[in-house]
């Protein structure tokens, strides 16, 4: 499974990356804002940092201008995903922008058949939210099961991306469930080295060093 770090903190980014830990990356206007940097500049540093895929989100609702904002954002550099909305004129967008030869990630999905219709438009990534629905009483890991077995059934090639990590759990469940890629924050990614075992055994073994007064240096 491929990890994708949701951020835009370049130097969070760097440290993951450097342990080869960030498979690609989603941003999006509002984590930008948080930055207090120029969107486009933003973007071209993380497309510079790492190798695989980049998702800059376009700002408009209308087909015409998300397509206009796509093609500007995929000029940035050749990793850029452009992420639409899953909406009607969001897979329109999707569609033509896919068929100009650019990856693109079709995000706010919360259901099988709208994830139907994004493999249908070519998308190259569908965003499924998982913690949002959670949030609501439904289980999101139930949805990415759905998709899973519709995509296997009818070998669509888009790439089941979970979104709205909120825990460690959810990465590994969405790892059993067969998720392409998850998008979590670094923070949540980091989390995962941990385990209340693991710091009580170090702490055995930090104390059986020091009561045998053992150095390698």
């Amino acid at each position: 499974m491929k990890f994708f770090v949701d951020t835009a903190d370049v130097p969070a980014i760097a440290e993951l990356n450097d342990l080869g830990m960030v498979d690609g990356v989603t941003t999006n206007p509002s984590l930008i804002k948080k930055s207090g940097r120029d969107i486009l500049e933003v973007t071209k540093e993380i497309c510079d940092l790492v190798e695989g895929p980049v998702s800059a989100e376009v700002t408009a609702t209308d087909a015409d201008t998300m397509i206009a904002e796509g093609r500007k954002l995929a000029k940035i550099a050749g990793n850029i995903a452009v992420k639409v909305p899953l909406t009607w004129d969001g897979l329109k967008a999707c569609k033509v922008l896919t068929e100009e030869g650019n990856m693109v990630n079709v995000t706010l999905c919360f259901s099988a058949n709208q994830a139907l219709l994004a493999a249908k438009a070519g998308a190259t990534f569908i965003s499924p939210f998982i913690g949002r629905l959670d949030d609501i009483n439904l289980d999101g890991l139930d949805l990415i099961a759905d998709i899973r077995t519709i995509y296997d059934n009818y070998g669509y090639e888009t790439e089941i991306l979970a979104a709205s990590i909120r825990t460690v759990n959810h990465i590994s469940d969405c790892a059993k469930i067969g998720a392409d890629v998850i998008t979590a924050p670094p923070a949540v990614i980091k989390s995962m080295v941990s385990h209340p075992l693991t710091d009580k055994g170090l702490d055995a073994f930090l104390a059986d060093i020091k009561a045998a007064k053992i150095s390698i240096l």
